[in-house]
């Protein structure tokens, strides 16, 4: 078989998947080892743990869920919705992010993921602020926007509380238990985000993007943000 021949195979294999299986393309998609680079942000949960404010899984728990439903969760949740009936919210994913960090966050792992969905399934999706690009790809392969948001915002979760697992310290399976004690939220905020529009947008979680602000200055960084 030569190496034209070979192309033409991968490629019928990649669209056969993609059309029989569209929960396993998402899984790939926000799988720990899909390369956007989340395990070197912190979305300033460092800042919490380094000044003592989060210092044991209760105490993690309320940051992320914080995070999740009245921070950047939530507007990710209703951005990728919208971004996947085919609007154009770059600009304003952008102006909800409300820190250098958290620009440097989104945009830096948007970019990343959209080219990695370009390398790998063959669509056109543009960089642009993580959750725009999500729904455009969402939109290019026609994958279920509800379950796009559901594991977008558990990976969310997940990757945070792995923040906590390597700084507080706790155990990998105290770990897991936070996830799953945060799953239902993200179910909750992932059903509502379908019903959303726009004018929902917004959220009040002064306390996480203070400490975004903060690990700016920090004397010592493990994560980029």
């Amino acid at each position: 078989m030569g190496p034209a021949a070979g192309m033409t195979m991968i490629t019928a294999t990649i669209t056969t998947i993609r059309m029989a299986d569209p929960l396993l393309t998402l899984h790939q998609m926000f799988s720990p080892a899909f390369p956007v680079g989340a395990f070197s942000y912190s979305h300033g949960l460092e800042t919490a743990i380094a000044t003592g404010r989060v210092g044991d899984a209760a105490d993690l728990r309320d940051w992320v869920s914080a995070a999740l439903e009245h921070g950047a969760g939530w507007s990710d949740a209703v951005l990728i919705a919208q971004s996947a009936g085919g609007e154009d919210l770059s600009d304003l994913a952008l102006a909800l992010a409300v820190t250098s960090e958290r620009r440097l966050e989104t945009t830096a792992q948007g970019a990343a993921f959209a080219a990695t969905v370009r390398d790998v399934w063959g669509v056109d999706v543009s960089d642009a602020p993580y959750p725009v690009a999500v729904g455009r790809a969402v939109a290019a392969l026609g994958l279920p926007p509800g379950d796009a948001i559901r594991l977008y915002l558990q990976a969310f979760a997940a990757t945070l509380v792995s923040v906590g697992v390597r700084l507080i310290p706790l155990g990998q399976t105290e770990g897991q238990r936070l996830v799953l004690a945060l799953t239902p939220l993200c179910e909750r905020l992932a059903d509502a985000a379908l019903l959303a529009d726009l004018d929902d947008l917004g959220g009040f979680a002064p306390v996480t993007e203070i400490d975004a602000m903060r690990h700016e200055v920090l004397p010592s960084r493990v994560f980029r943000t």
